[in-house]
């Protein structure tokens, strides 16, 4: 087997896995808990990890805390992490302590500070703070390649060569502007076109819909890709959820894509597993 598919299949087991624990909490001792806090635009997941970084348990929430990874209500990022810490422990039957959290390629300087200190407001204990791919890539164990967040109101393309991000970039188009595509097309509020957007059951008709603002994705990756030797593009974000978007981005960009199990878990998992009970936060 080789090893581009056995990393696949390390990623898709490991999403199945969280997902079933987000549905059955695995109620163990474990000698330490490890948790990944992913303040995403349009979702806020929490991912709990064991001694042997084996998902636990989880818990997500649909909110507009975050706008194109800025935190923007601040108090209401604070009381959704608290809430969801509280709920998961009280599955757990155990005290959550250790958390990492992540933020966009090049946005440390601009807003990493809020998302630490929404983290630890809290109740963590913060250990660590990862960009967004370097975590992504925890799942992923992609080695040369690109790997591309399309969330909320963002897209984030980070490059790697020998498993190391060698180049970033956000690129402000992402889930917001599916949404608002769709809102005009059917006729609905914006909120309404989002719960809409996220029902798998309309994917098929939707994509054909979204299909100009996809290929504005895949024309922006090009972009950012051109003067590289990418072979390969791992997709992963909740925009990337939509049904069919893996099949045009490939289709635009002539490069090899792939879109793993549940996208939108692939982020939380990797800060989880890039947690640990000693940092410098």
């Amino acid at each position: 087997m080789s090893e581009k598919k056995l990393a696949f299949e390390y990623c898709d087991q490991l999403v199945r896995d969280f997902e079933e624990a987000i549905e059955n909490p695995i109620r163990n001792k474990s000698s330490v808990y490890y948790t990944g806090v992913d303040l995403g635009t349009a979702c806020v997941v929490l991912a709990v990890l064991d001694e042997n970084r084996k998902p636990v348990a989880g818990a997500y929430r649909y909110a507009d805390v975050v706008r194109d990874g800025m935190v923007v209500d601040y108090l209401g990022a604070i009381e959704i992490v608290r809430e969801l810490k509280a709920q998961l422990e009280e599955k757990l039957g155990t005290e959550l302590i250790y958390a990492a959290a992540a933020i966009p390629p090049g946005t440390d300087a601009l807003d990493s500070g809020a998302i630490k200190n929404v983290v630890c407001a809290a109740g963590f204990e913060l250990t660590n703070v990862l960009d967004e791919p370097t975590a992504a890539n925890e799942v992923l164990k992609m080695e040369n390649g690109a790997v591309v967040d399309i969330g909320g109101g963002t897209t984030g393309i980070s490059i790697l060569k020998d498993g190391k991000v060698v180049y970033i970039a956000d690129e402000p188009t992402g889930g917001t502007h599916f949404s608002l595509v769709i809102s005009g097309a059917y006729k609905k509020s914006f909120a309404e076109a989002e719960l809409y957007k996220r029902d798998v059951a309309n994917h098929k008709e939707l994509i054909a819909v979204v299909k100009p603002v996809v290929e504005k994705v895949a024309s922006i990756i090009s972009q950012h890709i051109k003067d590289f030797d990418v072979q390969e593009i791992s997709l992963v974000g909740g925009t990337s959820c939509l049904t069919g978007i893996e099949t045009i981005i490939e289709k635009q960009t002539g490069v090899s894509t792939h879109k793993p199990r549940n996208p939108m878990f692939v982020t939380p998992l990797g800060i989880a597993l890039g947690c640990t009970q000693e940092g410098r936060y």
